[in-house]
């Protein structure tokens, strides 16, 4: 069945998606139940659900590239960002919800980095799921302990005159690092720089590149 068919007969029969709960475990079946009797119940129904999964889904770095960019073009709107980092997402239609957004700028001197060092809070809403290592014990320990070795093993040396602060996320408050806009993009639309705004890049173990 071609994709477009696919399509179309959702159009004219919408469902909910089939699960295959033959491969769940207990605690898998335990949500799905503790959902399907909230759907019976009304407390949400299963448009709800399928909308927050769809908003889940829609989470990725591209999100974020997408502050970044604007960011480096519209200097007032980076000043905005840098004072709310949660209203200057919402000025792009993303909403980071009651968690507070804060965006930290890399510049001549300071190069800042994230970690969550209790557990992996990661601000999801503009950077979609963690990369495994982000979770790794080792990171969570190493990148607050000797964040210069941590940032070398990404490929990214950082000179001894340009300060290292890492930022450790909470609960309720989470970091965006705001790369330096690489030289050579003088001209970019922010389509262009948001290409090589990286999700490492806004966590701050790399920087962005341009290739030729």
């Amino acid at each position: 069945m071609h994709g477009d068919d696919l399509h179309h007969h959702h159009d004219e029969d919408p469902h909910a998606p089939i699960e295959n709960k033959d491969d769940l475990g207990h605690y898998a079946l335990m949500t799905l139940a503790v959902r399907d009797l909230l759907v019976e119940k009304g407390v949400f129904s299963a448009d709800d659900v399928r909308a927050t999964v769809e908003a889940m889904d829609a989470r990725s770095p591209a999100q974020g590239a997408r502050i970044v960019a604007r960011a480096w073009t519209d200097p007032n709107y980076k000043a905005r960002l840098l004072a709310d980092g949660s209203a200057g997402a919402k000025e792009l239609g993303i909403d980071v919800g009651p968690t507070h957004l804060v965006v930290v700028e890399n510049t001549d001197s300071v190069h800042n980095l994230i970690v969550c060092t209790l557990c992996s809070c990661y601000p999801r809403w503009v950077l979609g799921l963690p990369p495994d290592w982000y979770k790794s014990r080792s990171y969570r320990s190493r990148a607050v302990r000797e964040p210069r070795a941590v940032l070398a093993e990404f490929g990214t040396a950082v000179p001894d005159d340009v300060t290292v602060r890492v930022h450790d996320s909470t609960a309720d408050m989470r970091y965006l690092v705001l790369p330096r806009r690489p030289q050579g993009t003088e001209g970019w639309s922010e389509d262009q720089l948001a290409a090589i705004a990286t999700r490492d890049s806004m966590i701050g173990v790399t920087v962005p590149k341009v290739t030729a």
